[in-house]
């Protein structure tokens, strides 16, 4: 298999543990959470991202540096719903203007799938930068 081939697997390779986001942002759907003024947007974002992920496993064959563009905006459109449920007290200070009809129980919670969801996001960003800047100027 060519570098470049290989290349090209490593990143799609790299989108696939973002399906698990559709997964949990699906268990949000139709709930109290998907309708907050602040929730909704956040859950909207995440759809978004997931959607553009997908779309990315496909465009990354014929055009890796768009896909790799493409997938870290979706990694950023994805990021915030993962925060939210790691620090919730940062968006109850930044967003005070919004009435949360759940009240604050902890400025940081432990939650393993949000934190997973932060460390893919991140893998994802490092990874397209990489493939995407670095590595096509290198010969």
């Amino acid at each position: 298999m060519s570098k470049d081939k290989g290349q090209k697997l490593f990143q799609a390779a790299s989108y696939l543990p973002f399906l698990f986001f559709a997964r949990y942002g699906l268990g949000l759907e139709g709930t109290e959470f998907s309708g907050g003024k602040l929730t909704g947007p956040l859950l909207q974002m995440n759809d978004a991202g997931t959607l553009l992920f997908i779309v990315t496993l496909f465009v990354v064959w014929f055009a890796p540096r768009i896909a790799g563009i493409v997938s870290t905006l979706a990694a950023l459109l994805c990021l915030p719903l993962f925060l939210y449920f790691t620090i919730p007290g940062v968006f109850y200070r930044l967003f005070s203007r919004f009435e949360f009809s759940v009240p604050l129980r902890a400025y940081v919670v432990w939650d393993t799938w949000a934190i997973l969801g932060i460390l893919f996001v991140t893998l994802a960003i490092f990874i397209n930068l990489r493939s995407c800047f670095f590595l096509s100027y290198q010969n």
